[in-house]
């Protein structure tokens, strides 16, 4: 098997805006980051992900770019950014940035000439279409509620946009829309960076003829993932990339894919595809649904650990050989994951924090810690409207609740509460000051709380922290060829209790036993075969497992 650093690399993601305010703004940026990478460094990472810095009007964070070659002013300057990049690398750090090329801003400077007329240089950078008998071309929903097209006077056309209407999506069939992307990619991989997560990258390539989508009963506008995901050109768009771009740089690249397949995965990423090196799945985030498929994630149903298991399970055995998983519990779009996959119950939250970072570093692939992530920061726990900031959240309360009435307003305020992107978004806790250590000024969203309680300053010099626990997890995979390369062994998959699983390499074997519950249960793996090497109580009381216990063992 060919080695590459990526492989053996942990990833560490930083939501710049929420990370560390330097200037009393209320907002994190560079200057502050740069301040905290050594923290970063403490904690074993080895890679930065940051999320987009990049100039933007800010309608969904930072995902609506209107220059992709210069900083958005409230983050710091190129200069600033020079220096967080200098810093890194000079402490062994990698930084890889968010490329987000499915869309645009509105305010891009593309999109300001290309709405204009039907006739200029821009017009076809992305993609418009006449209207249908007066109204959009098909019945496409966006992923942030309400209609996929956006009607545009000057043109007389309507333009796509998956995402908000400030989120125009750019045309690839178009070759100069493909050249310009790869343009601005080998700008910033000529600063340094090493390399990219790509936004929703296999929605880039739209099905010919655009045709309608998929709409349950009730629903106002049609589901347009399975449609736009994985599209007929992604393959030879990939593969022109990898030929003009990423094939000249040892960079490390993961595409974003919501709806892809580990067969997908093995086509787009295979260790022999030249085209990208792994994927965000979103199988096992995707999981407990609401039945009712107008509400689609909006949920507040606990996961069932058997459909968990065979999510996990099914990349982990199928991708073994052939390409390379990507490992997370969450993100900047994803709640917290102490509440969405055990529990943030403070009698059990830092057993339970462990027990889920143990799962999941002991597999095959790439592990992604989300910032405060390493702490066992908890949802937050939001109870109005009003308090929420993200877009998608706003919008699918006014639609599903006032335009389609597919549920009343209490309910899905609790599914906000269970699944909303503001979960994870929440000032970053440093201390139990004022502001947790996040600024000086007012800032510019609330902060969590419980950071009086949950915050760096307590845990990084405790040895029994889960901050300190995450330490040793990511030493262990350091140390282990094991760990990063071992095949996988389920074990038990209709358990519905404990997640145990089985790693295999080179005549030695791993064994990971978690408890999901809140009670004491008993297992019997032949454990006591084989020496601990990590378990989140500090006595081993070998088969008995008590709630949400986590150990590893090696027999060798």
């Amino acid at each position: 098997m060919t080695k590459n650093w990526w492989q053996g690399s942990v990833v560490y993601q930083v939501y710049t805006r929420s990370y560390q305010d330097s200037n009393g703004d209320g907002v994190g940026d560079l200057p502050g980051l740069t301040q905290r990478l050594p923290y970063i460094k403490k904690l074993g990472a080895d890679v930065i992900w940051l999320n987009p810095i990049y100039k933007s009007p800010d309608k969904d964070n930072g995902y609506d770019i209107s220059d992709y070659r210069s900083i958005q002013d409230v983050y710091g300057s190129m200069d600033d950014f020079d220096k967080m990049l200098d810093t890194a690398h000079k402490d062994d750090l990698k930084i890889v940035m968010d490329l987000v090329v499915n869309h645009t801003s509105d305010k891009h400077e593309w999109f300001e000439q290309s709405r204009q007329s039907k006739d200029n240089s821009y017009s076809d950078y992305y993609i418009w279409r006449d209207p249908v008998d007066g109204h959009a071309p098909n019945n496409w929903g966006s992923y942030f509620s309400g209609p996929a097209w956006t009607y545009e006077p000057k043109r007389g056309q309507y333009y796509l946009h998956l995402f908000a209407p400030g989120q125009p999506d750019l045309n690839w069939e178009n070759p100069k829309v493909r050249q310009e992307v790869y343009s601005l990619m080998k700008f910033w991989l000529d600063k340094g960076i090493d390399g990219f997560r790509m936004d929703v990258i296999n929605l880039i390539s739209k099905p010919a003829g655009l045709p309608d989508a998929p709409q349950a009963a009730g629903s106002s506008y049609g589901n347009v993932e399975p449609l736009v995901s994985d599209g007929p050109r992604l393959n030879e768009f990939l593969h022109e990339m990898n030929d003009e771009v990423l094939s000249k740089y040892d960079i490390m690249t993961v595409g974003e894919m919501p709806g892809s397949t580990p067969e997908d995965a093995i086509e787009y990423t295979g260790l022999k595809s030249n085209e990208l090196n792994m994927v965000f799945q979103f199988e096992h985030v995707d999981l407990a649904a609401n039945p009712d498929k107008r509400l689609g994630k909006w949920n507040d149903q606990p996961i069932k650990l058997v459909d968990l298991k065979k999510a996990l399970s099914r990349w982990e055995t199928e991708l073994d050989g052939k390409g390379w998983n990507s490992l997370y519990w969450n993100n900047h779009d994803q709640p917290r994951a102490v509440s969405r996959f055990a529990t943030d119950n403070p009698k059990y939250r830092v057993t339970a924090a462990k027990m889920l970072g143990t799962t999941l570093h002991m597999m095959q692939g790439t592990p992604y810690v989300y910032e405060g992530e390493e702490l066992g920061e908890t949802n937050v726990h939001y109870k109005s409207l009003d308090q929420y900031e993200d877009i998608e959240s706003i919008n699918a309360y006014h639609q599903l609740v006032e335009k389609d009435k597919a549920v009343d307003g209490p309910t899905m305020l609790k599914y906000l509460e269970n699944m909303s992107r503001d979960n994870a978004r929440t000032p970053m806790q440093w201390d139990d000051s004022d502001n947790a250590g996040f600024t000086t000024g007012r800032p510019w969203f609330a902060l969590n709380p419980n950071y009086k309680e949950i915050n760096a300053k307590s845990q990084v010099d405790d040895p029994d922290s889960i901050y300190n626990y995450y330490r040793q997890l990511i030493s262990l995979r350091h140390n282990s060829d094991l760990i990063t390369y071992g095949n996988y062994e389920e074990i038990d998959p209709e358990d519905n209790e404990v997640f145990a699983y089985r790693r295999h390499y080179e005549g030695k074997t791993l064994l990971v036993i978690s408890n999901f519950t809140d009670k004491s249960v008993e297992r019997d793996y032949q454990q006591a075969d084989g020496k601990r090497l990590i378990g989140n109580y500090s006595e081993n009381q070998g088969t008995a497992l008590r709630p949400y216990e986590t150990n590893v063992y090696l027999f060798d």
